[in-house]
């Protein structure tokens, strides 16, 4: 089996390297670390050889990667590294888990090598992409919402090799929905508005969406001819993720929901609804 790594690098990471990576294996991988054309080229002389730097590492360009039920999510993941000698590749991949050796799930790049593109003003830096495709009905459950843990490497030109197991994290997200209804439309000025909605978010265990639970929503207003919502109270998800409530009508505008996110689901926005004040 092909090996990323020196004998002189070995880390805990090297034990997927003998496992076999679900999403990795639909592309006909093997391995998180499998990956040596680099074996002979890292030999090179230690005095020849310098470690490179990594500097940093984007997921999703910063984003919380927040997935539905269906389709596959192309995640790109960049790492920037420097060496003396310029940079030959730069390589990534996440993972959930306690360690690298008891880990719940890995997703992996199917391409061995990342697109690396030397910086303009210094040559000894580059930054070099990878994608990842995780399939939702295949590879993903509700328990792996939350944190992950990225791997990162980077080979130099000279030979030298460098990794962390855990040089950052991500965040995965199950995606959300909500809708809102303001009624009657139109209404007296004065009057009652009933405004309701539901939030609901994707389960990755039956790949549905279901009600999300007691969760505070905010509802908002944004007067007509106006560019900015402001909002007007709380409201809290029922069992069933079902909203409601009341407010008073005082003048033209547009009434939304908006949920602000949790650890584990993504935040959405509802679309406005207008409401006509006489």
């Amino acid at each position: 089996m092909r090996i990323r790594a020196t004998v002189a690098a070995v880390t805990g990471a090297l034990a997927l390297a003998a496992l076999a990576v679900p999403s990795a294996q639909a592309d006909g991988k093997a391995g998180l670390l499998d990956r040596a054309p680099h074996s002979k080229k890292m030999a090179a002389a230690a005095e020849d050889v310098v470690e490179p730097t990594i500097s940093k590492v984007v997921i999703s360009g910063g984003s919380d990667i927040v997935i539905g039920t269906s389709g596959k999510k192309t995640v790109t993941l960049t790492v920037t590294a420097s060496s003396p000698a310029g940079i030959q590749d730069g390589w990534a991949a996440l993972w959930h888990g306690p360690d690298l050796e008891n880990y719940d799930q890995v997703f992996a790049p199917a391409a061995d090598h990342g697109t690396c593109t030397v910086s303009a003003a210094d040559p000894t830096v580059s930054t070099c992409k990878v994608t990842v495709s995780i399939d939702v009905k295949r590879y993903l459950w509700n328990d792996l919402a939350g944190g992950w843990k990225v791997y990162a490497d980077a080979l130099g030109k000279d030979g030298g090799f460098t990794s962390a197991d855990a040089y950052t994290t991500a965040r995965f997200k199950r995606y959300a929905k909500l809708t809102v209804n303001a009624t009657p439309e139109p209404v007296k000025k004065g009057k009652t508005i009933t405004v309701t909605g539901k939030l609901t978010r994707a389960n990755w265990d039956d790949n549905l969406y279901h009600g999300y639970t007691s969760q505070s929503v905010q509802l908002q207003f944004r007067k007509k001819g106006t560019s900015t919502y402001k909002t007007v109270k709380t409201v809290k998800s029922s069992s069933t993720g079902a909203l409601k409530t009341t407010v008073k009508a005082s003048t033209d505008g547009y009434w939304r929901y908006n949920f602000v996110g949790t650890s584990t689901t993504g935040k959405v926005v509802s679309t406005a609804d207008f409401v006509d004040v006489k």
